[in-house]
C-alpha cells in the first residue's frame, strides 16, 4: 500500500506548479486524517530515496536533478554561505561561498550540481547572467579593526571600510559604498562614493532608500525644459477641436488639502431614474508624446514614490502640478469616462471621449465630509453649492456600487496605513493612523467604476491593453491561512471547499473578525495571501474586486500604465484600424506592462522601507515608555506587536523573564511549564526599548507590572 501512496505523491507533483504543503498534498490525494500515518511514511521513503525535497515548512517538491540549470538570484550573503531564489519561486536554494564563483548580492544567476539534503537543496553557481552591481548602502560603524560598512541589504556581516580617513564621512553616518572582493580571497572591502548624512535621520535615511532601489529623484535638463515649454503654452482654444465640451456640467474634483496633483474630478446627475456619472480624467497623453524625452523618462520611473513629506513624482511639476492638474475654474483637457447607471447601480451604457472641462469646485476630503455629516458652516455651503446636488447623487450611487461590489464578494481589509506629522526640519513628531471618510469612500468608488469601464473597452474591441490583474492566491498559501484562521477561534469553513476560493470566501472569513481584536490580523493574514496585484496585457481579471474587467485609468499623472492605455484608446476612438493599433502598440503595451509592475515593487519597497524609517524617528523621542497594543504576529524568536497609531515593534522571547516560551509553530508563543500563550489578537502592555532609525527597527519589552 506504501508503495501505491508514493507512487501518487510523485504523480501529484509531477502535475504541481512547484512545491506544495504536505498536508495539502495528503488532501489532494484523498487520504483522511485516520490514514494520514501511511502517507507521511511513504513521504519519508521517498525523501530518504532522495526523490522528492521536504523544507522545513513541510513544503514537498520533486527532489532537482543533478544535471538541472535553475535560473535565480543571489538574495542573501552570509560569511561562509549564501542564498539563491529560483526565478519559478521554489525555496530558497543554499551555497557554500566556494560554490558562489564570483557571485555577488542581487545577481541573476544559473544554479547547477544540485544535491539535496535534510536541510533542504544546496548547489552552486554555474553561470552568472545578469550582475546587480556593486553599489551597496549602509551605515558606518566601529569595528574591532577600523570603521566598517553595516549594509542595508542583505550582507550578514560588517564590510571593512577602505581608505576611511580620505572618504568625507563620520561613524554614524547613511553612505553609499562600492564593494569588491579582495582578491585571492573570500573577503570584502567597501569604498565610500556617497555620504548621505546622519543615519539617525529619517530624511536621510529616505534619500539612501531612494537611491538603493533605483527610483530617479531629479530629472534631467531636458525633461525639465521639456516640461517647462509645455506648462508655458498652457490650454488654448484651438486645442478644443474634436473634444466634447462638458464644461456646463457639475464637475469638481475632491483631494487631500495638501495635493497639488489633481487628475481627476467628476460629476454625477440623475437621469432617467437613475445615474449619468461622468469621470473626468487629465489628458496627459495629450502632452506627453511618444519618443519625447518626456514620454521617455515617464516610462523609466512608472510611478510617483510618496514617502512622509514629499513626493518623487513621475512628472514635473509643470506638467503634474501645472497643466495637467485641474485646478477649479480653469479650462482643462481631459478624458472622460461617461456611464449611466440604473437605480439599483448596474451599469447600462459606458463610452469614452476626449474633452474639455472646467472644475466648479476645488473640493477638499475634510470639507466633503462634513457636507455629508451636515456639519458644514455656510462658507462651506456656500463654497460647494454649484456642485452640491452632484455630490449628493455621486454619493448615493457610490453606496449601491459598494453594496453591490460587497454582495459580489469585494470586502474592506485594514491596511494600517500610517501617517506622519513631520515638524519644519522633516523630522517626525507624531505616527496617526490613516482614515478614510465617506468622501475618500465615494470617490474609490467612482474610479473603479471608470477603470472597470476602460478595461470592458479593451477587452471587448481587443485593444493592445495594459490591465490590472491580480489573480488567484497560492493554494499553499490558502492552506496557510486556514490554519490560522481555526488557531485564532475563526470558523475556517469557508476556506475548506474544494476548488478555488473566491472573494466572497475571504469576505466570510473577515466578517467574523470585523470589530475585534483579530481584524487587523486577520487583515493582515489576507493580505499575505492574496496574489500581488500586477500588470498585464491579458484581462485575467482582479480577485481582490471581485471584478472580470480591471485596469488603471483614473490616475495618469503618477502612473505610466494611464498614460499608456490613454494613447492606445485615444488612437481607437479617433478611428484607427485593429490591425493598425496592433502594430503601434501591441510592444508596447507589453513593456509598459513589465516596466511598470517592476517600478510598482521598487517603489512600494522604498514607501514602506522610509516608514519604517519614520517611526523609528518618532519612537527613539519615546524611550522608556509604555503603550497598549496587540500582538500582530508571532515567529520562533518572539513577537510582533502593533500599537494603536500603527508603528510596530517586537518583543525577542528571552524579555519574558522567568518565562519558558516555545513557538507552536502557528500564531502563539506558549510556556512549557504554565501553558500560558501569547496569540496573535491577543492584547499586550510593551514599553519602548530601543528604535534605530537607519534600520526601522523597533524593540519593545514587556512592560513591567502595576506594583
Amino acid at each position: 500500500m506504501i508503495d501505491d501512496v508514493k507512487q501518487e505523491i510523485l504523480n501529484a507533483l509531477e502535475h504541481a506548479d512547484g512545491e506544495v504543503s504536505s498536508r495539502f498534498l495528503m488532501r489532494k490525494l484523498g487520504i483522511v486524517e485516520k490514514y494520514s500515518s501511511i502517507f507521511y511514511q511513504a513521504l519519508n521513503q521517498l525523501r530518504r530515496e532522495k526523490r522528492v525535497s521536504v523544507d522545513s515548512r513541510h513544503k514537498v517538491r520533486l527532489a532537482a536533478d543533478s544535471s538541472a540549470r535553475i535560473p535565480a538570484t543571489i538574495v542573501s550573503l552570509s560569511r561562509g554561505f549564501a542564498f539563491a531564489r529560483p526565478d519559478d519561486g521554489g525555496e530558497d536554494m543554499f551555497l557554500r561561498a566556494e560554490g558562489l564563483h564570483g557571485a555577488f548580492l542581487g545577481d541573476s544567476v544559473v544554479l547547477g550540481n544540485i544535491r539535496q539534503s535534510l536541510k533542504g537543496p544546496s548547489c552552486e553557481v554555474l553561470e552568472i547572467t545578469a550582475r546587480a552591481g556593486s553599489l551597496v548602502n549602509g551605515t558606518i560603524v566601529p569595528g574591532e579593526r577600523g570603521p566598517e560598512l553595516k549594509a542595508d541589504a542583505a550582507i550578514r556581516f560588517p564590510i571593512p571600510i577602505e581608505n576611511f580617513e580620505h572618504c568625507g564621512a563620520s561613524l554614524g553616518d547613511k553612505v553609499q559604498t562600492d564593494v569588491r572582493r579582495v582578491p585571492h580571497s573570500s573577503r570584502f572591502v567597501a569604498t565610500v562614493t556617497k555620504r548621505y548624512g546622519r543615519a539617525d535621520c529619517a530624511r536621510i535615511c529616505a534619500d539612501s532608500i531612494l537611491d538603493a532601489n533605483g527610483v530617479r529623484v531629479p530629472f534631467p535638463e531636458e525633461v525639465l525644459k521639456e516640461a517647462e515649454a509645455i506648462g508655458k503654452r498652457g490650454v488654448l482654444p484651438e486645442d478644443f477641436a474634436g473634444r466634447e465640451d462638458y464644461r456646463a456640467l457639475p464637475v469638481c474634483s475632491i483631494d487631500s488639502a495638501s495635493a497639488k496633483d489633481l487628475d481627476d474630478a467628476i460629476s454625477v446627475e440623475r437621469v432617467n431614474g437613475g445615474y449619468r456619472l461622468g469621470v473626468h480624467i487629465a489628458d496627459v497623453s495629450h502632452y506627453v508624446r511618444p519618443g519625447s524625452a518626456l514620454d521617455d523618462e515617464a516610462m523609466l520611473r512608472a510611478t510617483s514614490v510618496y514617502l512622509p513629506g514629499r513626493v518623487v513624482p513621475m512628472l514635473p511639476e509643470a506638467i503634474s502640478n501645472g497643466v495637467c492638474s485641474l485646478n477649479a475654474h480653469e479650462d482643462k483637457l481631459t478624458f472622460s469616462a461617461m456611464m449611466d447607471f440604473d437605480a439599483a447601480g448596474n451599469m447600462t451604457h459606458y463610452e469614452f471621449h476626449k474633452s474639455v472641462i472646467e472644475s466648479k469646485v476645488r473640493g477638499v476630503y475634510d470639507e466633503v465630509n462634513e457636507i455629508f455629516a451636515g456639519t458644514a458652516g455656510e462658507d462651506l455651503l456656500e463654497k460647494y453649492a454649484p456642485v452640491l446636488e452632484s455630490l449628493k447623487a455621486a454619493r448615493e450611487l457610490a453606496g449601491l456600487l459598494k453594496a453591490k461590489a460587497q454582495a459580489a464578494g469585494n470586502f474592506d481589509i485594514d491596511s494600517s496605513e500610517s501617517e506622519f506629522v513631520l515638524d519644519e526640519n522633516g523630522r517626525c513628531i507624531d505616527v496617526l493612523p490613516r482614515h478614510s471618510g465617506p468622501s475618500e469612500q465615494m470617490i474609490e468608488q467612482l474610479m473603479i467604476a471608470a477603470n472597470r469601464a476602460a478595461a470592458m473597452l479593451g477587452r471587448e474591441n481587443k485593444l493592445p491593453f495594459v490591465y490590472r490583474v491580480h489573480e488567484q492566491p497560492d493554494p499553499d498559501r490558502v492552506d496557510s491561512l486556514r490554519e490560522l484562521v481555526s488557531a485564532i477561534g475563526l470558523n475556517a469553513a469557508p476556506l475548506k471547499h474544494t476548488g478555488d476560493v473566491s472573494a466572497k470566501d475571504f469576505a466570510a472569513v473577515m466578517a467574523q473578525a470585523a470589530g475585534t481584536p483579530k481584524e487587523k490580523v486577520v487583515s493582515h493574514q489576507l493580505l499575505r495571501t492574496m496574489a500581488k496585484a500586477r500588470y498585464d496585457t491579458k484581462p485575467l481579471g482582479h480577485f481582490g474586486l471581485a471584478l472580470a474587467d480591471y485596469c488603471h485609468f483614473t490616475s495618469p499623472i503618477r502612473r505610466y500604465p494611464d498614460t499608456s492605455i490613454h494613447r492606445i484608446m485615444g488612437a481607437f476612438l479617433s478611428g484607427e484600424s485593429r490591425e493598425t493599433l496592433e502594430h503601434r502598440f501591441s510592444e508596447f503595451a507589453a513593456h509598459s506592462a513589465k516596466q511598470s509592475s517592476d517600478r510598482e515593487v521598487k517603489a512600494m519597497q522604498s514607501e514602506r522601507s522610509a516608514d519604517d524609517c519614520y517611526a523609528a524617528e518618532y519612537m527613539a523621542q519615546h524611550l522608556g515608555e509604555d503603550y497598549d497594543g496587540v500582538i500582530s504576529g508571532v515567529t520562533m524568536r518572539g513577537v510582533f506587536v502593533q500599537l494603536p497609531n500603527t508603528v510596530e515593534g517586537f518583543v525577542p522571547v528571552a524579555a519574558f523573564e522567568e518565562k519558558h516560551y516555545e513557538f507552536d509553530g502557528q500564531v502563539s508563543q506558549v510556556d512549557a511549564v504554565t501553558k500560558e500563550r501569547l496569540t496573535i489578537g491577543d492584547p499586550m502592555r510593551v514599553r519602548c526599548a530601543a528604535a534605530d532609525v537607519s534600520s526601522g527597527r523597533i524593540d519593545f519589552m514587556p512592560a513591567p507590572a502595576d506594583r
